[in-house]
């Protein structure tokens, strides 16, 4: 039977402090890896009220939202207090509206996170 070769006070407290040294290091690692720092997305109703007055004014008001897919949202706002509606997508680093000169743009971006949103209901058949 073999024997554990003896290991001197000092060899014991090297291997204690290469311990600690490898558990501090695991445990800031794991801090800094943490997403603690990173802020909590914005509400979309928030998102589409700040974005349609830095985009649209003051003045602007939000008149109709509903829930895209994924984080759009879609809906109807004025320019000004009783003013036209104009139908808007928003995303959380854009929004386009119905009046704005790319309409293209506009159609696509509707199509991709709002499907059947300003459109007009489809005829029911007749019997």
């Amino acid at each position: 039977m073999r024997m554990m070769p003896h290991r001197s006070p000092r060899q014991r407290w090297t291997m204690i402090a290469a311990a600690v040294v490898l558990a501090l290091c695991a445990i800031g690692a794991w801090l800094a890896m943490r997403p603690a720092n990173t802020p909590s997305p914005e509400p979309a109703s928030t998102r589409v009220t700040r974005q349609i007055r830095i985009q649209a004014g003051a003045g602007a008001e939000l008149r109709y939202a509903e829930a895209g897919q994924r984080r759009a949202v879609c809906g109807y706002m004025g320019r000004v207090a009783g003013g036209p509606a104009v139908g808007f997508v928003s995303i959380p680093n854009r929004i386009l509206f119905s009046d704005d000169p790319l309409p293209t743009e506009f159609r696509e971006m509707r199509q991709r996170y709002c499907p059947g949103f300003l459109e007009r209901p489809k005829p029911s058949p007749v019997r």
